[in-house]
């Protein structure tokens, strides 16, 4: 811990400093503890400006198409509501966690080739657009359209449509996946413009934000287990792909902005460029790169990637973001990072693990530290959540659907089922609900916190603000079993909170999103609990 030494008592001397210098606070590393009995504070400070949100989103994979095409309404509109929605109840708890991006598979038609595909489970087959002899049939995936529409309706700012292969009638092995052993895409020689029209033509139709050409390209999709459709890709494949796409898409309004990268994890943005398909960063937005594609049109200036398998121990999950953070302001200072696929999958350090399915708190409270890493530490500015709705018995989704009887049974599920929420999805509402495209993250300080491995595994603070409506948002994980208070204090500025009430959303073990008030000069954040402050500054 960093004290200040000087001949005077120390409590007179932190009182003359800030004085005659309000950015004390705000400059110091660590804030000395306060006294026995005193709460300790959280000081904010809104001129130390971090990176412009732009989003939080999540994907229609698999589970649009069967449960978008349920004949019950009342239940396709509270999946809806979970996901999109900004209202609230009658005691003012949110409906829903208020996504501002939705992700739109756009399918290959291993759907259409049925158990000729090859891939055994049925749910994780997609329609196509495209008819091998040229003709498009918009009619085809009805059930994403469906929570497309409704995403728009509820207020969704943002659509990003992404691929994971080529038409199978495009792709060199007939598939709609990749069981070669070498790292390259999966699509017939001569056939890079066919596609790059494909992904263009599904963009205007339905107008999408954004278009994701290529994801994970670093697994060998298909060579040891047949599961999904994919492919890989080399950088050099990309490039031209995005090349390609380029020359295609519209370049007036509305218009399409390709956002590049879904690196399979967040290592590969910066390294681990052995078979040409890593170092993503300075192979796409380096000008010395043989692969640069920033300068083309509709080339939005963002690497993505994803959150799997670089979360534990503390010190590693620190260490890798700090890592692509640093590549990235190395590259290119106006780079976006984008953390476009996250969810619970296999064995994370013997402590959480993707099967069986878990609902559950502890599993809320590592989403939600998983977000405040990517965004406090990568610096990212969107945040996606890989499947929205799943039958599965898995924890890598938001929303889950049984079958109509209660059981977990996937084949039961495609024509009705029970709707069930998950911990996963109010720990994402903490943020995504309340952290509004616009708004940017700004500096704070914890007393007692020493730095971020400390503060992963007792308490995790990030604070943003909205200048125009000067609405400050705090979000609070408290991983620990003990109840902890704080006060909410300015540091390097001066700023008055209006009314000095703060309205509390808890999520915890009991709760999701409940609302409360506190002062500011005094807030109780339970034990195991992600907790959202929101209030208004003068």
């Amino acid at each position: 811990m960093e004290y200040m030494r000087a001949s005077l008592p120390s409590f007179v001397l932190i009182i003359l400093m800030s004085v005659f210098n309000p950015l004390v606070f705000a400059q110091k590393k660590i804030i000395k503890n306060p006294g026995p009995g005193a709460p300790q504070s959280i000081r904010i400070s809104l001129t130390e400006e971090k990176q412009t949100i732009h989003s939080f989103g999540a994907s229609d994979c698999w589970s649009a198409k069967y449960v978008g095409n349920w004949s019950d309404l009342q239940k396709k509109n509270r999946i809806a509501d979970l996901l999109f929605s900004t209202d609230t109840t009658s005691d003012g708890k949110p409906k829903g966690i208020g996504l501002s991006l939705w992700r739109f598979n756009i399918g290959s038609g291993s759907y259409e080739q049925g158990a000729e595909s090859n891939i055994p489970d049925e749910w994780r087959r997609e329609e196509c657009f495209l008819n091998e002899n040229g003709t498009y049939n918009w009619e085809k995936q009805k059930g994403q359209q469906w929570f497309l529409k409704a995403a728009k309706q509820r207020g969704v700012a943002y659509t990003l449509g992404f691929s994971l292969t080529p038409p199978a009638f495009m792709s060199g092995n007939g598939k709609a996946y990749n069981n070669s052993n070498t790292p390259n895409l999966n699509i017939k020689a001569g056939m890079t413009n066919a596609y790059a029209a494909f992904m263009s033509a599904v963009s205007a139709h339905f107008k999408f934000d954004f278009l994701s050409p290529v994801n994970e390209p670093q697994w060998f999709w298909g060579r040891d287990r047949i599961s999904q459709e994919g492919s890989q890709a080399t950088n050099a494949e990309i490039a031209d792909l995005v090349k390609a796409v380029s020359a295609k898409l519209p370049l007036e309004s509305p218009k399409t902005q390709m956002v590049i990268g879904e690196a399979g994890q967040w290592d590969f943005l910066y390294g681990k460029n052995t078979d040409g398909r890593g170092d993503q960063i300075s192979e796409f937005f380096s000008p010395a790169s043989a692969h640069y594609i920033a300068d083309r049109p509709n080339v939005k200036r963002i690497i993505s990637g994803h959150s799997y398998f670089t979360t534990c121990p503390d010190n590693n999950l620190i260490h890798v973001r700090e890592q692509v953070a640093a590549k990235a302001k190395q590259t290119d200072p106006l780079l976006e990072v984008w953390q476009t696929e996250f969810g619970i999958l296999g064995n994370i350090c013997n402590q959480y693990n993707g099967g069986p399915r878990n609902t559950g708190i502890d599993y809320g409270l590592y989403v939600a530290k998983v977000i405040h890493h990517d965004l406090t530490i990568a610096n990212v500015t969107s945040w996606q959540w890989w499947l929205s709705i799943s039958p599965y018995n898995y924890s890598d989704a938001l929303v889950y659907i049984n079958d109509p009887s209660g059981m977990i049974n996937a084949a039961g599920c495609k024509n009705d089922g029970e709707v069930l929420e998950s911990k996963q999805l109010w720990a994402m509402g903490n943020y995504s609900r309340f952290i509004r495209p616009g708004m940017k993250r700004i500096g704070v300080k914890t007393d007692g916190i020493a730095g971020p491995v400390e503060g992963a595994a007792s308490l995790m603070v990030s604070a943003y603000k909205d200048e125009t409506a000067k609405k400050i948002v705090v979000v609070i994980v408290n991983p620990e079993q003990k109840e902890k208070e704080f006060q909410l204090r300015a540091a390097g500025t001066v700023f008055k909170l209006a009314g000095n009430l703060l309205n509390v959303y808890t999520t915890d073990a009991q709760n999701n999103l409940k609302k409360t008030t506190a002062s500011a000069e005094k807030v109780k954040i339970v034990p195991r609990s992600v907790v959202t402050l929101v209030g208004t500054y003068h």
